[in-house]
């Protein structure tokens, strides 16, 4: 059973959350599976959307949630129609500029994937030489040109040509995001082909800045007593139990 990542310093978990806020209201987009979309009912889900749940019943507050385009999200949020947003957005330094963010409540690694059954040392040693496939302009090929310097790099435009240089072995290794290429590895443009060969790489100012919540920049007491609750969550096994149900193979 793969073991869900852990974001939270565990000697935080015993400070309590002071004065919570009476509510609330969060906006999410419902077409960002499996993160956030509707089910067959048509009753919105996804992981987002329960840990939103979740952290509102560990604060034993009153929640809603309100649905918007993503492009929409921060104008409401500026507008006052909503508290928080909770839809895969990162603390970018353009964003920092405005909002405040929580803790991550998922990380965003990278990690190469290379031929089912190969047999390779994903270091910049056991590299050296091999030809890595990788979307040109990203933080992966800076990475790469950085600490892979003897690597052959096949620099491709889309994610989808970078993905099946490996799948043809046409290169030796793929380096991407971890978290959508473990949907590419267990879907079928992957055709079985493939698997995560060595660890996740979360290497400071190229991999380091995972999912947060988004609040107003004014509003610590919300983003104060949402961080207690995700650590209150991890230490009582619920972001576990989450993760689990909507990453069965983890990306770590």
């Amino acid at each position: 059973m793969p073991v869900p990542p852990n974001f939270w310093d565990p000697r935080a978990t015993a400070e309590n959350a002071g004065v919570t806020p009476e509510a609330i209201q969060f906006l999410a987009t419902d077409d960002f599976p499996p993160f956030a979309f509707r089910d067959s009912t048509g009753r919105l889900t996804g992981f987002n959307i329960d840990l939103a749940r979740a952290v509102c019943e560990e604060l034993k507050i009153a929640c809603s949630l309100r649905v918007k385009s993503f492009d929409a999200l921060i104008p409401a949020l500026m507008r006052e129609e909503g508290d928080a947003i909770i839809a895969g957005l990162r603390p970018t330094e353009a964003n920092l500029k405005t909002l405040r963010f929580s803790d991550d409540y998922l990380g965003l690694p990278a990690r190469f994937v290379a031929g089912r059954g190969a047999r390779i040392d994903a270091t910049p040693e056991g590299l050296d030489g091999q030809a890595i496939s990788v979307v040109g302009g990203t933080l992966h090929e800076a990475f790469l040109k950085r600490f892979f310097p003897r690597s052959q790099l096949v620099v491709f435009e889309t994610t989808e040509e970078a993905r099946d240089a490996v799948r043809t072995g046409a290169v030796t290794a793929h380096f991407g995001d971890a978290l959508s290429l473990s949907f590419w590895l267990n879907g079928e443009l992957s055709a079985d082909c493939c698997a995560f060969a060595g660890g996740p790489w979360l290497e400071p100012g190229y991999f380091d800045r995972g999912l947060a919540v988004a609040f107003r920049a004014d509003d610590e007491l919300r983003q104060q007593a949402l961080d207690y609750a995700l650590r209150r969550l991890q230490q009582k096994g619920t972001y576990s139990e989450l993760y689990l149900r909507y990453f069965p193979i983890s990306y770590y």
